[in-house]
């Protein structure tokens, strides 16, 4: 067992059962559920559709007349032996409305499974084959079946895709597959290294080529999952890109990714204008094994060579190399790896250590704000509304990155803290997040990028706001400004581009309108805090990223010492006797006194009393 899950770099179950079925054993597994079957057959059925299409397409390529003339006549042209071909699985799909899938049909396959895998685009009544006229790359899994399919269209129209992809199923998840994983899994442990291309035929060249420990990211950005399957089998990998800026892009954002997870990465720049394919068959074996050993570079090398020419004798430009080299360094997770390359960006760049390791501290910290802003939008675009409870749960404001520590009270001590009545204790700061939304809703307040996308979106006021209300499932006693929140979000989450204030002034609830129009009419007096005397006035849309995050934080800071006052409450009802009542209220008013001491740090101590 052992061996098979060393050598074949399966998990425990993966050689369990390659390991039965190699040796006809029966497994007895837990009893599935109806819906557990379900979803294994119609994996099953997926699996089997894309097989019957890969040799479908092969045979064509090889057998049909349109097949050899045209697809297999492409393979050739670019340089592709016959084995490759073969090696690969590589086919053609004949250039007709729905050849393949009355081929399917007439061989008992169901439309269902031959849609489910995207083969087949099916509406109403109107039938066609996804990949017809199109030359074949069939993709495995990391077993050697068959789960997607890439197709390189052989028509100069512009309008039509150079390169088309399986759609998502359940079998194909583009973000965990690498084009030639099957293929060089063996080599890549024998080597220890892989070399990450960014095509189909890239792969197939490097193994033309000889080498053979080298799989592709299928035309896609690099994604975590991706960078992972390597890692099953190594964790060096060397990325050879395009030699264009689009290229030389893509290498230094999957460069970042990689180093994020632990894997030490290199790189190989090609010539300008050359890419994998079209360099590794303008030399012999030898000569590419050669070149690429005499050119492989560790990434602060590559960054440093590439971006300092653009530098030159510019002190502004220098420091900005500085921190893109500093900013990968910082998503390294293994300290001493992290650094010995500081200590070689030191010596490059000429920067005190010191320096740099402040520099790693403040991205560090940039980054984590940037992952919670990224989390939050997700899940303010997918959250459906709950109705919180009466009194905050144990872990209330994410109590895991609460890091002050604050003495329990005892229950005498606790009680002995005045209860204040309030209609809202917290009218002023809801009243002003309103305001703030009512005149800034639409304004852009954080820039980020998309992880899966690479495209940078924007989060405005509004959203910043209702997401962290969402939250942490706060909401407002008075029912109108609930109302009013409400609306907020409903809004934003069917069309955040329309003019906040001028919804709400003309909303049809005549109270919320009424509310609106106060709050858009109401004159505000910017805060000393904003203002120095004798010099610009700053104005608050001049502040909108400090002013509404710090709005915000008032605005919980001031709930959460009124759940302390509710508890205090409570507590002075319970029985004396019921000591589990008792320890429980406790611990949520101890975890509130921490909450509290950490708004009121981020505050700068400006809290707010009751």
């Amino acid at each position: 067992m052992n061996f098979v899950m060393e050598h074949e770099h399966y998990s425990y179950v993966e050689a369990l059962k390659f390991l039965a079925k190699k040796y006809n054993i029966q497994i007895e597994e837990k009893e599935e559920t109806p819906e557990e079957i379900a979803k294994r057959n119609n994996r099953e059925s997926l699996m089997i559709v894309s097989s019957f299409a890969q040799k479908y397409f092969s045979d064509y390529l090889w057998k049909e007349n349109e097949g050899r003339a045209v697809g297999l006549g492409y393979f050739r042209e670019r340089g592709m032996r016959d084995d490759m071909i073969k090696q690969f699985d590589l086919g053609f799909c004949p250039d007709h409305k729905d050849s393949f899938t009355q081929a399917a049909l007439r061989q008992g396959y169901k439309m269902e499974f031959l849609t489910g895998t995207g083969l087949t685009i099916k509406r109403d009544d109107w039938i066609r084959d996804r990949f017809g006229g199109r030359v074949m790359f069939p993709i495995h899994n990391i077993a050697g079946r068959i789960i997607g399919f890439g197709g390189r269209t052989l028509t100069s129209d512009k309008n039509t895709a150079k390169y088309l992809n399986s759609p998502e199923s359940d079998i194909y998840h583009k973000s965990r597959v690498l084009y030639g994983i099957f293929q060089a899994k063996r080599s890549i442990s024998k080597t220890d290294k892989c070399f990450l291309v960014e095509g189909y035929t890239d792969v197939i060249s490097f193994h033309q080529a000889g080498i053979e420990n080298v799989v592709a990211s299928s035309g896609t950005s690099l994604t975590e999952g991706q960078i992972r399957l390597i890692a099953r089998f190594t964790k060096n990998i060397t990325v050879i890109y395009d030699g264009d800026q689009a290229g030389i892009k893509a290498s230094l954002r999957g460069i970042d990714m990689i180093l994020e997870q632990g894997i030490n990465v290199k790189v190989v720049p090609l010539p300008d204008g050359e890419d994998p394919d079209s360099f590794s068959k303008s030399m012999s074996a030898t000569q590419l094994a050669e070149f690429i050993a005499e050119n492989e570079t560790d990434f602060i090398k590559f960054k440093t060579r590439l971006l300092l020419d653009s530098a030159e004798n510019d002190p502004i430009a220098r420091a900005r190399l500085i921190g893109d080299i500093v900013r990968s360094i910082a998503v390294i997770p293994d300290q001493i790896t992290q650094t010995v390359y500081i200590q070689e960006c030191s010596k490059l760049m000429n920067v005190k250590e010191d320096v740099l390791y402040q520099e790693i501290k403040k991205i560090g910290t940039k980054q984590t704000e940037e992952r919670i802003k990224r989390e939050r939008r997700e899940q303010f675009r997918t959250k459906q509304k709950a109705e919180p409870p009466p009194l905050p749960p144990p872990d209330f404001f994410n109590p895991e990155e609460i890091h002050a520590s604050t003495h329990v009270p005892s229950v005498n001590s606790v009680s002995q803290i005045p209860v204040t009545k309030l209609s809202n204790p917290c009218e002023v700061e809801e009243h002003e997040l309103l305001r703030l939304i009512m005149k800034f809703g639409n304004h852009e307040l954080f820039e980020f990028e998309d992880e899966e996308t690479g495209k940078t979106e924007m989060l405005t006021v509004a959203e910043f706001i209702i997401s962290e209300i969402d939250q942490d499932e706060i909401t407002s006693i008075d029912p109108l400004y609930q109302r009013f929140f409400d609306a907020i979000r409903e809004l934003l989450i069917k069309n955040s581009s329309t003019k906040i204030d001028r919804f709400f002034i003309n909303n049809p609830d005549i109270e919320i309108s009424q509310l609106a129009s106060n709050l858009a009419a109401e004159k505000h007096q910017d805060s000393k805090l904003w203002t120095k005397k004798g010099s610009h006035v700053e104005t608050e849309e001049d502040v909108l990223t400090q002013l509404i995050p710090k709005a915000v934080q008032e605005y919980k800071l001031r709930k959460v010492r009124h759940f302390q006052q509710e508890i205090i409450t409570q507590l002075n009802q319970t029985n004396p006797e019921d000591l589990d009542a008792q320890n429980e209220l406790m611990s949520r008013f101890h975890h509130l006194k921490q909450v509290e001491k950490e708004l009121s740090e981020l505050l700068g101590q400006r809290t707010i009393n009751f």
